[in-house]
């Protein structure tokens, strides 16, 4: 499946979730600042863009799926999550187009950005739905022709009111 791997390199920095460096040796006043944010107000902070390198593919085709997350506001926010999952990716309403229920850590965790922050991300779906069948058995299957909603997020514990956006591709 298209699971996105972030390149972390070792050294005294800390790397964020995407692989972005950052020093967190001393706090600044953008993260002082951050903490008197409401979640509500940073949830509305964070805007989501999807896109796919086209917007008609032939079935069993690669997607090319890329993904921005921008904070809109000045001053560093964090965006709490409920478990270690930060963001996500769905093909119509399926986890990295999969019914297979994949699992994180229950550990909470928060998706940071810097006052400003874009972060980008880029993800390939091979084209196919993996199914889980009895047991253990799994297959993949090629989807039918017809519309797909692809849809990324982030993964804080509102459902329905959470950052995310959608773009609509066509299998034929």
């Amino acid at each position: 499946m298209g699971r996105s791997r972030p390149r972390r390199d070792a050294g005294p920095d800390s790397s964020d979730e995407l692989g972005l460096r950052r020093d967190d040796s001393r706090p600044s006043v953008g993260t002082v600042l951050s903490a008197l944010v409401p979640r509500a107000v940073a949830r509305r902070a964070i805007s989501v863009s999807v896109t796919t390198d086209r917007d008609v593919y032939e079935r069993d085709t690669p997607v090319e799926i890329t993904v921005d997350f921008k904070n809109r506001l000045p001053v560093a926010v964090e965006l709490p999550t409920p478990g270690q999952r930060r963001w996500g990716w769905t093909v119509d309403g399926h986890l990295e187009a999969s019914d297979e229920r994949l699992y994180t850590r229950e550990r909470p965790a928060t998706f940071d950005f810097r006052g400003g922050e874009r972060k980008h991300v880029s993800v390939t779906w091979h084209g196919r739905l993996e199914r889980v069948r009895t047991g253990t058995r799994r297959e993949s299957v090629v989807p039918a022709p017809g519309e797909y909603e692809i849809r990324a997020f982030v993964a804080t514990d509102e459902t329905g009111s959470r950052p995310s956006d959608s773009t609509t591709i066509i299998l034929r």
